[in-house]
């Protein structure tokens, strides 16, 4: 079942949790989280993300993230998708993975059953959560959440 989280105001703060599709515990494998990580840098050197903090699961990927250009959405939609592209494609080129035909047909059938057609491209990443924080300042260390 998919929520519709809405980053609000693409300025501030906010806690993201990112999920493989059917849980799938892609990030058990070093070269998947080097992705995660790789395309994490990217956009904060080229997107103007500013990255508070991540931690890496088997199936999801936490964040608290802002964007300097108050696009916050923008930017994660274009990790998001590229993100999970180049994950399915690390996992068909890798002929080692022994988990590889079932991965790629959970993605695929994820793909093909996308109620939303203009939506896909394998997007095998999702977003799950997105709660804003407001900061007292920028500096400042003190955070409380709203809905």
């Amino acid at each position: 079942m998919g929520y519709a989280y809405k980053i609000g105001d693409g300025g501030a703060v906010y806690f993201i949790t990112c999920t493989v599709n059917k849980w799938v515990d892609v990030f058990t494998r070093k070269m998947y989280t080097d992705i995660v990580v790789d395309s994490l840098n990217y956009c904060a050197e080229n997107k103007g993300l500013i990255i508070y903090g991540y931690v890496i699961m088997s199936n999801h990927v936490h964040l608290l993230l802002q964007a300097k250009e108050e696009n916050l959405s923008d930017v994660l939609r274009d990790f998001k998708k590229f993100t999970s592209q180049t994950i399915i494609r690390t996992v068909e080129e890798n002929k080692n993975e022994s988990r590889r035909n079932w991965m790629l047909w959970l993605f695929k059938e994820t793909d093909e059953n996308k109620k939303n057609p203009s939506n896909s491209g394998n997007q095998i990443i999702i977003l799950s959560y997105a709660i804003n924080f407001h900061s007292c300042g920028r500096n400042s260390n003190t955070f409380t959440t709203t809905r």
